[in-house]
């Protein structure tokens, strides 16, 4: 069973991710039983048809990095999963479609990053609202996947403002009044 980063720890993942093959498209793609994550357009293309099993937390839907999570603003609640797709390590827009999904569409549940995550990345990943990371299959071993959980608390204090600190450090910190001057 492959493995993931999940709230800082390894644990094994049995959801599968569907992705659409050759020659199929979104009405006859087929859709396993089980957790799956379906591409967005099978979502949107046979929602009906699948409302029940996301209803029941056995679906979840994914996004790539071209769509936006306004296409998911009606429906995100209903996922016990949303995956966010980053197709190569340098494009970096799934960091704002997570962080929209926390704070714009209130998604509190998984919020899972896929596809070439890298080990650089974790705690910019985790600080956007992502909960779970999905390296693509092969790129690390189990022990590789322990050893990266480190990087989640690279910053122990971070300055900026994000999607798991709505607040910059300086509004965080209490700071005592500075002693008046007599004159």
């Amino acid at each position: 069973m492959p493995k993931l980063i999940k709230n800082g720890r390894v644990v094994s993942d049995d959801w599968q991710i569907v992705t659409l093959a050759e020659g199929e498209t979104p009405d006859n793609a087929s859709v396993p039983a089980g957790h799956v994550l379906v591409p967005l357009v099978v979502w949107q293309t046979r929602r009906e048809e699948l409302a029940g099993r996301a209803d029941a937390g056995e679906l979840g839907v994914w996004l790539g990095s071209s769509e936006g999570p306004e296409a998911l603003a009606d429906d995100a609640a209903r996922f016990a999963v949303i995956g966010i797709d980053f197709p190569k390590f340098t494009d970096g827009r799934g960091y704002s479609t997570a962080t929209l999904l926390r704070t714009r569409y209130g998604y509190s549940g998984e919020l899972r990053a896929i596809g070439e995550v890298l080990r650089d990345q974790f705690n910019y990943l985790t600080r956007s609202g992502f909960d779970a990371l999905q390296p693509r299959a092969g790129r690390y071993s189990d022990e590789q996947l322990e050893a990266a959980t480190a990087s989640l608390a690279d910053f122990t204090v971070p300055y900026q403002a994000s999607a798991t600190h709505p607040q910059p450090l300086f509004r965080r910190v209490a700071r005592s009044t500075p002693p008046q001057v007599k004159s």
